[in-house]
């Protein structure tokens, strides 16, 4: 018992004869273990542009939220009516009227010769 815990923190079993069975698998486990950081390393990555992607939409929704008052302010007839009087233009006192045209119905070969 004692030799072999000796052996063990001495690393015999990397030098022995069959050492070689042992290095392909601490080489294994060493390229596993590589692969596993690596895999970490891309999902935080993901997780962190996820969140930065959250906090654009967030920021672009409220922008256009804003924007969309604006205009709403801007399309009133009360805000139109300001900006043309800077230019003279003044709103009609005159109700639209409705105009409506009269298809004229055209005649028909028979009724053309009945004429």
């Amino acid at each position: 018992m004692k030799t072999s815990i000796y052996n063990l923190l001495k690393a015999r079993f990397l030098i022995d004869d069959d050492a070689i069975k042992n290095w392909r698998f601490i080489v294994f486990l060493i390229v596993l273990a590589i692969v596993m950081i690596a895999n970490t390393q891309r999902y935080e990555q993901k997780v962190f542009k996820i969140a930065e992607l959250t906090s654009e939409v967030k920021e672009l929704r409220s922008e256009f939220v804003d924007r969309r008052s604006e205009l709403m302010k801007l399309r009133m007839e009360s805000t139109v009516s300001e900006k043309m009087v800077e230019k003279e233009i003044f709103p009609s006192t005159v109700p639209p009227v409705k105009i409506k045209v009269k298809k004229v119905e055209e005649k028909n070969f028979l009724k053309k010769l009945w004429q």
